[in-house]
């Protein structure tokens, strides 16, 4: 060993040996450093150049995450509280839609070429999935004139609700609500469209009902719905109602999506919000934050050649997307799943 570092010492590839004989620093590609009053080597770290292939998973991967970053932002109001495994079991989600898209290759895609019915049933706390919380059927309908008719079957708490780890037993009323998001990822914002509580009591029933909601978006959106669950406690003495969901137990799901009438172009410039322009839309309309167009411009810049090729990624038949007059039930997806 001692020859070795005389050798590497003259070539100036400096280690050095302390006055308790140990040895430190830089000898080839090993690098000797103490830790714990043992002496250790190891290797020396290197840089790594990506491969097309890894470049074109990490552009995807990131724009995926980005996407499902998004959603989970704009559909908070909804779930209240997430699971800590939310951001992988949507990012994954997602990037499952993207992979299962015909109209783009990897690169010069985003989730306006995704296949949307791989979105349902994306719940957002993992912990008490709506699906399994919440037994009754429903199923989602796009009307003539683009709204959504949500037709929820009869509803008995006592009945209904599946008791699961956290769930609060306090509870008194019992709230489904149902909001619908706009989206869309080339201009980057998004616009809540319409959000409505049905309350019951927990004694009480719900008879079967079609609901409407306002699903009017702008052609370029993307339009989500989702159903949350939540539950309520009266204060004795005040008379008012306190949340009890939780981190352990907020059912909240995706239960229809559908695709964007006529998405922008991918180069098109962010959408500007001011409240001159939109007086009566501004305080729904929020920027989006994501990242995705700036990952897939700097893709491009990269691998200008990559525009023109379709990789074998984009030759996978995806379900046919739902049209308008289309009844979606994210329950039957999750059974084609299993």
């Amino acid at each position: 060993m001692l020859i070795y570092l005389a050798f590497l010492n003259q070539n100036n590839i400096m280690a050095s040996i302390d006055n308790k004989g140990r040895i430190r620093g830089k000898a080839g590609s090993v690098i000797y450093r103490m830790y714990r009053g043992k002496n250790i080597m190891q290797g020396k770290p290197r840089k790594f150049e990506q491969t097309e292939g890894s470049i074109r998973a990490s552009t995807e991967f990131g724009l995926s995450s980005s996407a499902a970053a998004a959603i989970r932002r704009a559909f908070e109001p909804a779930y209240i509280h997430r699971d800590g495994e939310a951001v992988s079991r949507t990012t994954q989600q997602v990037y499952r839609s993207l992979r299962n898209s015909l109209s783009g290759s990897i690169g010069q895609r985003d989730l306006h070429d995704a296949n949307l019915q791989d979105l349902l049933g994306m719940d957002f706390n993992g912990a008490s999935p709506l699906a399994e919380v919440l037994q009754i059927s429903h199923s989602v309908v796009r009307n003539a004139e683009g709204n959504l008719e949500v037709s929820l079957g009869r509803f008995k708490p006592k009945e209904d609700v599946k008791k699961a780890a956290g769930y609060p037993d306090s509870a008194s009323r019992y709230r489904i609500r149902l909001m619908v998001v706009a989206l869309d990822f080339r201009q980057m914002y998004l616009e809540y469209l319409d959000i409505k509580d049905l309350d019951v009591h927990k004694t009480a029933v719900m008879e079967a009902q079609t609901i409407t909601l306002n699903a009017k978006a702008d052609p370029g959106c993307i339009v989500m719905l989702s159903m949350s669950l939540l539950m309520y406690d009266q204060v004795p003495h005040t008379c008012e109602y306190v949340l009890l969901n939780t981190k352990g137990f907020s059912p909240c799901a995706i239960i229809a999506a559908f695709p964007a009438e006529q998405a922008a172009p991918m180069a098109a410039k962010p959408f500007r919000l001011s409240k001159e322009a939109y007086p009566d839309r501004h305080e729904k309309i929020q920027e989006m934050g994501y990242d995705g167009n700036r990952l897939l411009r700097e893709f491009k810049r990269k691998h200008p050649s990559e525009s023109k090729k379709v990789t074998a990624d984009a030759m996978a038949q995806p379900p046919e997307l739902p049209k308008p007059g289309s009844r979606q039930s994210f329950k039957g997806i999750l059974k084609q799943r299993g």
